[in-house]
């Protein structure tokens, strides 16, 4: 006999949250809205981000296609972030909940 899936299992919410639900995830999107940024810019302004979890983040992002992370072959290697067109597609879910933030 098939389990039964609860309705919320399959949901946009869900599938939303497992992408994009973390702390940080949330918070490097925010800061990637403004524009391409670098390694380093994104850790001074995400306060409290370990560099590892940065990586991990960014890594995660990037693999579900929502930011580019383009490689310049430099020394020191030069890397910047920025959001692919299924990143910026979130802009919109993401000032909405900065206005629901700001009256609540």
């Amino acid at each position: 006999m098939k389990p039964t899936l609860d309705k919320h299992t399959h949901c946009g919410v869900n599938k939303t949250l497992k992408i994009i639900g973390s702390k940080w995830a949330m918070m490097i999107l925010h800061n990637l809205f403004d524009g391409t940024k670098r390694f380093g810019q994104l850790q001074k302004t995400l306060l409290g981000i370990s560099p590892k979890t940065l990586s991990q983040r960014l890594d995660e992002l990037e693999k579900e296609g929502i930011i580019n992370k383009k490689v310049y072959a430099e020394v020191p290697p030069h890397v910047e972030y920025s959001l692919t067109k299924k990143g910026l597609s979130l802009e919109d879910m993401f000032h909405t909940m900065a206005l629901w933030g700001e009256k609540n």
